[in-house]
């Protein structure tokens, strides 16, 4: 990323952190189909988040991570999923979502090396708490295979762009790439913290 594309990124990734939590678990009005589905995760900012978090961590650590952590995520959100859609409790839903959020920005922030199948097994853990929330709020009625396909859509762009974010990052000069995934890390756990507080 060139030095004159660095100052417009910071200032979208300020924009977003600084933007108010959207109310993406109220279930209000009409959520059916492809479409409220696909909106869904993109209407919160703890999903938006966590999922361009586990982009961004599947870059650090590189190697298989790149697919199989994002996978994790997706796989098991669908289980979180269908949970939520059967109405089975899962206690702890809305704190699970929010500490995602810091718990994936401090192991991003701290730079910490965990094996690949232990970042794994963290993305599919947190993953139930996205799905649950997303299954749950899927309107009576509704179809849920279209609804499922639009969440699992949205969270496979915002894994996509969160990789992007981090192969970005990567092409800065050593230094200045560790401190800028790291940095955004960080900012990604504090905006949790204020989401789980809010």
């Amino acid at each position: 990323m060139s030095r004159g594309k660095i100052a417009p990124a910071i200032a979208a990734t300020a924009a977003l952190l600084a933007a108010g939590p959207a109310a993406a678990h109220t279930a209000a009005g009409t959520v059916s189909g492809l479409t409220t589905g696909f909106v869904h995760p993109i209407a919160g900012l703890d999903h938006i988040l966590a999922m361009i978090a586990v982009g961004v961590l599947a870059v650090q650590l590189g190697g298989r991570a790149l697919w199989s952590v994002p996978l994790a995520f997706v796989a098991m959100m669908i289980v979180g999923g269908m949970l939520g859609m059967a109405s089975a409790a899962v206690p702890f839903v809305e704190y699970g979502v929010a500490g995602s959020v810091v718990l994936l920005g401090a192991v991003i922030a701290f730079g910490r090396r965990l094996s690949i199948g232990l970042a794994t097994g963290l993305a599919g853990f947190l993953a139930i708490f996205h799905g649950h929330a997303h299954g749950t709020e899927m309107a009576a009625g509704a179809s849920a295979v279209e609804y499922a396909v639009g969440f699992l859509a949205a969270t496979i762009l915002l894994h996509a762009g969160g990789i992007a974010l981090g192969a970005a990052a990567r092409r800065l000069t050593a230094d200045v790439a560790g401190l800028a995934v790291r940095a955004g890390g960080g900012a990604i756990a504090t905006a949790g913290i204020a989401l789980a507080v809010s």
